[in-house]
């Protein structure tokens, strides 16, 4: 496995990959490896002849307020598993090379990012375009597979895919989970004990949502009340729980048989924050 901060010597890796006829997957990551990630890398390793991992805790996502020096960094432990599934190429930039300078140029996001997480986070997904948008310049991937776990994030990369025209497939992993549904993230090491066991509630929430959606509730709004307090009783404080548009990533106030929608929330306990989402088509 290859190893290497440099933007030039990745470059050259991929074009002789290329020049030898070989298709290239990619997996964008900020480090802290579980077994999500893993799965990823093992989903890029199905398409591709050759995956890329980039590793790279990406400054322009984080808010003023936000986990960026604390954000958590493992790479010799990631470098491991990354080997152990087989990864060919292992991207480390430093921040000075992925943003040298100062900047003049940026992305803008119109209505997809006014929901969901980036109702509630300003900026965060521009910064995941301008990294992500980077990243592809410099990789030129056929293949990119991101996690169903931040959906909003896939839906406006799929978005940026189209309207740049950028020759680029997108692959979405499912969510990986922990034994009790928890969806597996980095960020789940700030939980404490205490907290650990009540983080499934977000999981069993938006399953009771879909289950009721199922037999037959159209409007939502009073079902997605109770649950908000339910969770708030348990020490919850939430961000979003809601139903949502493939489409526009908009709230949806009413429910049709043939739609498909996203059911997400996202909730903090304590000062970690957890998002979750299930896809739903109603046949």
């Amino acid at each position: 496995m290859n190893v290497t901060a440099s933007i030039s010597e990745v470059r050259q890796t991929i074009k002789e990959w290329k020049k030898a006829g070989l298709t290239v997957g990619f997996v964008p990551t900020m480090g802290a490896l579980h077994e999500g990630h893993l799965y990823l890398i093992q989903l890029a390793r199905q398409k591709a002849d050759k995956v890329v991992v980039s590793i790279f805790v990406n400054p322009k996502q984080f808010g003023p307020n936000e986990d960026f020096d604390s954000y958590p960094r493992k790479l010799q432990a990631d470098l491991d598993q990354c080997e152990a599934q087989g990864t060919d190429l292992v991207f480390t930039p430093e921040r000075s090379d992925m943003y040298p300078g100062e900047s003049y140029l940026s992305i803008g996001i119109s209505d997809l990012n006014k929901y969901m997480c980036g109702g509630s986070r300003p900026g965060f997904f521009q910064g995941i375009l301008l990294v992500v948008n980077k990243l592809f310049n410099i990789i030129t991937p056929d293949f990119a597979v991101f996690g169903q776990k931040d959906i909003q994030q896939f839906y406006i990369i799929r978005q940026m895919v189209s309207e740049f025209n950028q020759n680029v497939e997108l692959v979405m992993g499912e969510i990986i989970r922990a034994n009790d549904g928890l969806a597996l993230s980095s960020r789940n090491a700030y939980l404490s004990d205490e907290q650990r066991l009540l983080a499934p509630g977000l999981y069993r929430s938006l399953k009771y949502i879909e289950q009721q959606i199922l037999a037959g509730v159209t409007e939502p709004a009073l079902l997605l009340e109770h649950q908000k307090m339910e969770l708030q009783e348990k020490g919850f404080k939430i961000d979003y729980l809601d139903l949502f548009s493939t489409d526009t990533l908009a709230p949806l106030r009413h429910v049709n048989q043939g739609e498909k929608v996203i059911i997400a929330g996202a909730a903090y306990l304590g000062k970690t924050r957890l998002i979750d989402n299930l896809i739903l088509e109603l046949n």
